[in-house]
């Protein structure tokens, strides 16, 4: 276990933490009304609500210095939260909804190295975890036979969470560009 956590500061293991926390903290708040837009649209709120919280993993790699695993462990940090607070409307299943958008990011950044460092690659970040997150759900938690459906309805939702996931992406290249300093 202390080999796992070894190429991270405490530093680091605090931001990945904050990073996790903020992400679940912001769900709850913008899940509802991001279901306003999408609803009549018959696309999952969480495809434009990802782009809130999905910036957070591509943050938390983005301020450990581009560290690999960094951005995987919020997913599980998250995962863990969710499974021991009462608000696990997944189960055991949470654990992997909310690790695989982290571990997308970490594919991410271990081809387009050293991780998101201009805007083109925070977008890739934020559009993969966002991407990877409203697919499972779809497919998985709402039982959508994705590969069942005529083109347009399919490509509806991958789109638009491919948009908003690389919107969030750049939100959080500007963040860590202002935050670049205090590190």
């Amino acid at each position: 276990m202390k080999r796992l956590f070894k190429p991270f500061s405490t530093q680091d293991l605090v931001v990945i933490t904050m990073m996790a926390a903020l992400g679940l903290a912001i769900k709850p708040i913008v899940t509802p009304l991001s279901q306003i837009i999408t609803g009549p649209l018959y696309i999952p709120g969480g495809v434009v609500a990802g782009a809130f919280y999905m910036l957070w993993i591509v943050l938390a790699y983005g301020l450990t210095g581009n560290k690999p695993g960094s951005a995987l462990l919020v997913g599980l940090v998250q995962g863990i939260i969710v499974i021991l607070l009462p608000f696990a409307n997944h189960g055991a299943f949470s654990i992997v909804s909310y690790a695989a958008p982290g571990l997308a990011v970490e594919l991410v950044y271990l081809i387009l190295r050293p991780g998101p460092t201009t805007p083109a690659r925070a977008f890739a970040g934020g559009a993969a975890a966002n991407i990877t997150g409203s697919f499972l759900v779809m497919v998985v938690i709402m039982r959508i036979a994705v590969w069942r459906l005529p083109l347009v309805p399919f490509l509806l939702p991958v789109v638009t969470a491919i948009l908003t996931g690389g919107l969030g992406g750049l939100v959080a290249y500007g963040l860590q560009r202002k935050l670049a300093r205090f590190f």
